[in-house]
């Protein structure tokens, strides 16, 4: 089973740069998309609902702004939209597809990097979802939750790491949270099962040629629960060509 997760930047601008048109060779049979910045509404072109997926999406209140899409093959036995907080459900932050022997998710965890407001708002979501996740995780079905988590978790995860200890996504405060989520309550990060080499970044900084020069973040992940550690077959980042400030992760897994 192949699942990809990518932060589109605007879905309609990804459109553009030629993201699915790459997506059909992909064969994947679940698609994780996030900040699709549109209304489902609005997106009335055939490519954002692609041929033999189910489509789904979940908007934020607010138009133009963040939202989260899965496209699966197979139809979920459920949707659910949002994680039942504020943040979560009006800014369009998470959906997850229940099928019969696994659920999928895509999250866009929210960024912090325009203030302190808004990392107070981070923050915020961090305690919440950390109780959703404890509770996930004591459930007998698999979980992969894909997505822009906004989060470094080593410092093999970024290039420039002593330099942004006070930037967003690099806090210390931040990265505790996640290697708690992947240590206390036994999440794994997929990717890194397969594949621990240094600088496999997913963001770079649309700023001083950053990605020409792969200054960038590993903030995108697919983390799974244990159960699935030796589903995971293969991981790669798709660098060679640019639909995003972001690159869509492809896991592959043997269910």
């Amino acid at each position: 089973m192949r699942v990809i997760t990518f932060n589109a930047n605007g879905i309609r601008a990804a459109a553009r740069k030629g993201f699915f048109e790459w997506l059909k060779k992909q064969d994947a049979d679940v698609v994780c998309i996030q900040e699709t910045k549109a209304q489902e509404t609005d997106l009335v072109d055939d490519h954002f609902r692609p041929a033999g997926y189910h489509c789904y999406y979940f908007d934020a209140v607010k138009k133009g702004y963040s939202g989260v899409a899965i496209y699966s093959k197979e139809k979920p036995k459920k949707i659910t939209k949002g994680l039942g907080f504020s943040v979560a459900d009006t800014e369009g932050r998470y959906i997850q597809a229940d099928f019969a022997k696994y659920s999928v998710a895509s999250l866009y965890l929210p960024s912090g990097s325009s203030g302190d407001e808004r990392q107070g708002v981070k923050f915020a979501f961090l305690d919440e979802y950390r109780k959703i996740l404890h509770k996930m995780a004591k459930l007998k079905t698999p979980l992969i939750v894909c997505g822009d988590w906004n989060i470094v978790h080593k410092e093999i995860d970024i290039k420039n790491f002593k330099s942004n200890q006070k930037s967003s996504g690099c806090l210390p405060e931040e990265r505790a949270w996640l290697n708690a989520i992947l240590t206390k309550e036994g999440f794994v990060d997929a990717f890194r099962v397969v594949d621990q080499r240094p600088e496999q970044y997913t963001w770079w900084s649309m700023r001083m040629r950053a990605r020409e020069k792969n200054v960038g973040w590993r903030i995108d992940y697919q983390i799974i629960t244990p159960d699935l550690k030796d589903a995971v077959k293969k991981a790669f980042i798709y660098n060679e060509e640019n639909f995003s400030d972001h690159a869509p992760v492809v896991v592959d897994y043997d269910l």
